[in-house]
């Protein structure tokens, strides 16, 4: 068995035995995506795509420590804002080639095996949602927390919340919730979970294994995870009742009067993110309960222009949002409009307009 290897200094790229191994390689910013990261996921892939040697794929993520222990906790945001101000056009190309990859790794052709141990968000669920098998642990920490920071669930996120049970997508969309490993399991966002402390040897034993086809690779992963999910830690009924109303302020109207823990956090959660963004996110989720997964992709690439550009550098709620939690870590962000109540129609269908004409969309190939 050949093992060959190729490392950049933020992904790790290696063949063992017949596994083609990725391992994201930035610990100190939790393995946050940065282009030269998207593209050396993309080259590896598009490259074993074809390989007959390559049976399958495998990804995880380093913490400081060494190996697991963190995914991948998203896009990195610092950038988006230094890019944002300066009207840097690597901004353009960083979003439309990652969702570009989210595309790929939901269509892949092989088994791709997440290992998603530690926090796992935003651009991190970008690259395992989309994974044949999807695996979690007690570290396990998943969420689409765009709303925090003035954007949106992107990276694929209409397309797999809205496929989530219920109204569950609105309210994952909206709240940013972070799920256990578990509770992502009932969620329908994860397919197994396993001991972190087992994940260094299932690892190496994929190269040691002899596979013989993608498949067998796939049920060995598997053969070493519970898939039974426990029973949902939110009020489903009420999930379904208060995020199957029309509007975010209807919502927020109905969270007021449940006398309930749940309905009280649930509120002061919507209360902290960008009242126009949890409109927008609202809208997404629901247009992309029909679309496939590349129109939806073409849909987010829009919005997310939308995003920068509707009001630009430091007018938007997406740099606003990030430099309040990011840059000056003040945690008061001046949103615009100020309350979920003043957001209007209008505001929303903003977002929804095509900057570009289908023929020049930069997602246009997409399948």
């Amino acid at each position: 068995m050949t093992n060959s290897s190729v490392e950049s200094n933020v992904v790790v790229v290696e063949v063992q035995g017949r596994v083609g191994c990725i391992t994201l390689n930035r610990p100190k910013a939790l393995n946050a995506l940065s282009l030269d990261m998207i593209r050396a996921i993309t080259h590896a892939l598009l490259s074993w795509r074809e390989d007959d040697h390559v049976l399958a794929v495998a990804v995880r993520g380093v913490n400081k420590e060494g190996p697991f222990g963190a995914f991948c906790a998203g896009g990195d945001i610092r950038f988006f804002h230094q890019a944002a101000l300066s009207g840097n056009p690597a901004l353009e190309d960083f979003f439309t080639e990652e969702y570009a990859l989210n595309h790929l790794i939901h269509t892949y052709p092989k088994p791709y095996i997440a290992f998603m141990d530690g926090i796992v968000m935003g651009g991190g669920m970008g690259i395992s949602q989309g994974a044949s098998l999807r695996i979690v642990t007690e570290r396990s920490k998943l969420a689409m927390p765009e709303t925090l920071i003035g954007l949106f669930p992107d990276v694929g996120g209409g397309y797999f919340l809205s496929r989530c049970a219920g109204r569950l997508g609105e309210y994952l969309a909206l709240t940013g919730l972070t799920l256990s490993g578990r509770e992502a399991m009932s969620a329908g966002l994860a397919d197994g979970y396993i001991d972190a402390g087992r994940l260094p040897g299932l690892w190496a034993s994929l190269a040691q294994t002899p596979f013989e086809n993608g498949a067998s690779v796939e049920r060995w992963c598997a053969s070493h995870l519970s898939m039974t999910a426990t029973a949902p830690s939110w009020p489903t009924k009420e999930v379904d009742r208060v995020f199957g109303l029309e509007t975010v302020a209807d919502m927020a109207a109905a969270l007021a009067e449940t006398d309930s823990d749940w309905g009280r956090s649930t509120l002061a959660a919507l209360r902290q993110r960008s009242p126009l963004m949890l409109a927008v996110a609202l809208e997404q989720v629901r247009r992309a309960r029909s679309m496939g997964l590349a129109d939806d992709l073409r849909m987010e690439r829009e919005l997310v222009r939308r995003c920068f550009h509707l009001r630009p550098g430091a007018g938007s709620d997406t740099a606003e949002g990030i430099r309040a939690l990011a840059i000056d870590k003040d945690h008061s962000p001046r949103w615009h409009p100020a309350t979920i109540e003043e957001v209007t129609p209008e505001e929303v269908a903003a977002f929804f307009v095509p900057p570009w004409p289908a023929h020049a969309h930069p997602l246009k190939v997409l399948g």
